[in-house]
């Protein structure tokens, strides 16, 4: 995935932020539109250490990333989550959900 522009970013968190009113209705569409195109499971490092992501959640005000690693789970921010290369299919929903995150 090559890195998107500002407008395309602006033109994703548009698209899931379009009919809500609020930053948490803002936060919910971003969420959905992650868990529905986000293609999961994947691998990522998370510290150095391998962990497969294998499904995205919504917690106290936050998108997460459900890491498992030998019989462990970690959620982890998508806002702190490195992504691999190359990236899953759907990550660019990531990348606005950090734009607005970070707007």
């Amino acid at each position: 995935m090559g890195a998107l522009s500002q407008a395309e970013l602006d033109a994703l968190v548009d698209e899931a932020t379009v009919d809500a009113y609020n930053d948490d209705e803002q936060l919910t569409g971003l969420y959905t539109l992650i868990e529905e195109h986000l293609a999961v499971p994947f691998t990522t490092r998370v510290l150095g250490v391998e962990v497969t992501v294998r499904r995205v959640d919504l917690r106290h005000g936050a998108v997460v990333a459900v890491c498992h690693r030998d019989g462990i789970r970690q959620a982890i921010s998508l806002l702190d989550l490195p992504l691999p290369e190359p990236a899953p299919s759907g990550a660019q929903w990531i990348e606005a959900y950090r734009h607005w995150a970070n707007g």
